[in-house]
């Protein structure tokens, strides 16, 4: 009995539309293209970066925004030892968890250090922008420690 024929078709996986980023998201990246970082504060006071459109504690819309500091600490971290081709770096580096100075809620970003013992919890890091803004949260090209 000869092998069943196998039928096979070349797919790409594609999104054939866009999103507004509207007005919260919008004002945040806006704001690092002109290399600001801002938060929105919640109703229990925390100001919480990035921004996000409705309170996690009444769900009510937010629009109280906070410009925050561009430094910051690290309140937790995982070190990548072997970067992927979509990693931000080539070299080793660490994702963290960045509280930045006047944020109450942390984000998360790339920090770059020349080895894992460089990086603890409670260091101090410093926003460094890409050559070119423009409105991405890439146009933070990374953190480096203070």
């Amino acid at each position: 009995m000869p092998p069943p024929e196998v039928l096979s078709q070349a797919f790409e996986l594609g999104f054939t539309y866009t999103r507004s980023t509207g007005p919260v998201v919008g004002r945040f990246l806006t704001e690092l293209r002109d290399r600001k970082i801002v938060g929105i504060q919640g109703s229990d006071g925390r100001v919480i970066v990035p921004p996000m459109e409705y309170d996690p504690v009444t769900a009510e819309e937010l629009s109280e925004f906070v410009e925050v500091g561009q430094q910051g600490e690290i309140v937790s971290f995982a070190w990548v030892k072997e970067p992927r081709d979509a990693h931000p770096f080539d070299q080793p580096f660490a994702w963290a968890m960045i509280k930045l100075d006047g944020a109450d809620v942390a984000m998360i970003h790339c920090v770059s250090a020349a080895a894992e013992s460089d990086i603890t919890t409670g260091a101090r890091v410093q926003a460094v922008w890409a050559e070119q803004t423009v409105g991405f949260i890439t146009d933070i090209r990374c953190f480096e420690l203070v």
